[in-house]
C-alpha cells in the first residue's frame, strides 16, 4: 500500500495498533478527547475520505464497528461522536484520512446537545428559540 515516510500513521509503532482488517489500522488516539477515543486509519495513505474506493468504504464499516465493540467492552460509554476533520480547513492536521471515533459519558458536558456542530460554536444551538 502506498505510504508517505514522513507522515506519523504511515510509520506508526506496531504496540499501537489494536486491531487491522485488509485496509484500515484501529488505534487510541495519542490525544483523547475522552476515555476510550479511537482512530480508524486507512493503511493507504490517502488524504481525504472521498479517496476511498467502494472496497474501503465497506471495511471502513467493518472497522467502525469492531472499534465501537472494544470500546464498549472496556469502557461502556453513553453514546458516540464520530468525525472527520477532512482538508486543512475543516481542522485537519494530519494529511492521512482518519476516522475519530469519541466515546460520550452521560455528564461529561453539561449539556452535549449539537454535537458536532459546534466546530462552529456560534451556529451549534440552532435550538436556543425552541428552549
Amino acid at each position: 500500500m502506498d505510504s508517505k515516510p514522513n507522515c506519523p500513521f504511515c510509520s506508526l509503532d506496531k504496540t499501537r495498533i489494536r486491531h487491522e482488517i485488509s485496509t484500515f489500522l484501529i488505534i487510541r488516539d495519542g490525544y483523547p478527547v475522552s476515555p476510550g477515543h479511537t482512530l480508524i486509519i486507512p493503511k493507504a495513505h490517502l488524504v481525504s475520505l472521498f479517496d476511498l474506493s467502494t472496497e474501503e468504504f465497506a471495511d471502513l464499516q467493518t472497522a467502525i464497528h469492531w472499534a465501537k465493540a472494544d470500546i464498549e467492552q472496556e469502557f461502556s460509554p453513553d453514546g458516540y461522536n464520530l468525525g472527520v476533520n477532512d482538508g486543512p480547513d475543516a481542522g485537519q492536521t494530519v494529511p492521512h484520512l482518519h476516522l475519530h471515533l469519541i466515546p460520550r459519558y452521560q455528564g461529561d458536558q453539561p449539556d452535549p446537545r449539537g454535537g458536532v456542530r459546534w466546530v462552529i460554536p456560534e451556529k451549534a444551538k440552532y435550538w436556543r428559540d425552541a428552549d
